[in-house]
């Protein structure tokens, strides 16, 4: 079997059409959705998105939070064990930070699932 031109055309055309929809997927689509809710004492303290750069101080600046390149990280604490800035930046869902002394969760939303399950994360 032989192809044509319009079959080598049509070809072109569909590969195209499916490449474009990829990467608009992956430059508008996948990062639209992500965010990271941030929780003092149990309460809301403020939602952000991964996609903008920022650094977010939290609880009156006892904890400094960076949100840089689509992950959240903890930079900076006051709390003595340091856990928390040790910790690795997390941007997939239901990836946490977590800072005992000062009370402050840090839990990603995103469409992106963790490897990891909740027990080895």
């Amino acid at each position: 079997m032989k192809l044509k031109k319009k079959d080598w055309i049509l070809i072109l055309i569909i590969v195209c059409v499916a490449g474009g929809a990829f990467l608009f997927h992956q430059v508008v689509g996948g990062r639209g959705a992500n965010c990271v809710t941030v929780k003092v004492n149990g309460e809301i303290e403020g939602t952000y998105s991964l996609s903008e750069d920022r650094e977010v101080s939290i609880n009156g600046g006892t904890n400094i939070l960076q949100i840089k390149n689509g992950k959240a990280s903890m930079i900076s604490a006051d709390c003595p064990d340091q856990l928390c800035v040790h910790q690795k930046a997390v941007s997939m869902n239901h990836e946490n930070i977590i800072c005992l002394p000062n009370k402050v969760v840090v839990e990603v939303e995103s469409s992106e699932e963790s490897e990891f399950d909740a027990v080895t994360n």
